[in-house]
């Protein structure tokens, strides 16, 4: 799937990636949430607080770079080639909060993204070059990144993982 260009094409694929995936989450509860597919020992709720997590990543990132700080992407003293590590510690948070916290936590922060976005323009979320931190890819391609791809991947996963319970 092509990356949305503009504010109304990332906005339509963050509703449509995110309406899938809570449609998927609403009959999980803390048992099913405990659940993991049988080749990645990794739990709904992990992933869940995963998404949630870096969708903060994304706010911190913009709120560094606006504030002038030195913005750590994807994270001080990380490479992206070290996910890996950075990770396990938030997905076992995860594992070890309530399903009935995690839920919560994340739709705010799907509402959060969802209003940053919105009161962006195209020229701010797609201009090339117009935040350091973000090398070649555009604010808005972070938000999509941060949002929309990883909701498409935790609905295939904890579809996955849902089925192969049954």
């Amino acid at each position: 799937m092509p990356a949305a260009t503009n504010k109304s094409e990332l906005l339509t694929v963050f509703d449509k990636e995110l309406a899938k995936l809570r449609k998927t989450l609403d009959p999980v509860d803390e048992e099913r949430a405990r659940l993991s597919s049988p080749d990645d020992p990794t739990t709904i709720k992990g992933v869940i607080a995963h998404r949630t997590h870096w969708m903060g990543m994304f706010h911190r990132w913009y709120e560094d770079g606006i504030a002038g700080r030195q913005v750590f992407v994807p994270a001080e003293g990380y490479k992206w080639n070290q996910l890996k590590a950075y990770n396990a510690p938030i997905y076992a948070k995860g594992d070890n909060t309530p399903w009935d916290a995690l839920r919560p936590d994340f739709d705010a922060a799907c509402e959060r993204l969802r209003s940053f976005i919105l009161s962006r323009d195209d020229h701010e979320l797609y201009a090339n070059g117009l935040y350091g931190w973000t090398g070649k890819w555009t604010l808005g391609r972070y938000a999509e990144a941060s949002g929309p791809s990883h909701f498409r991947s935790a609905h295939t996963y904890i579809r996955k993982t849902l089925n192969s319970a049954q």
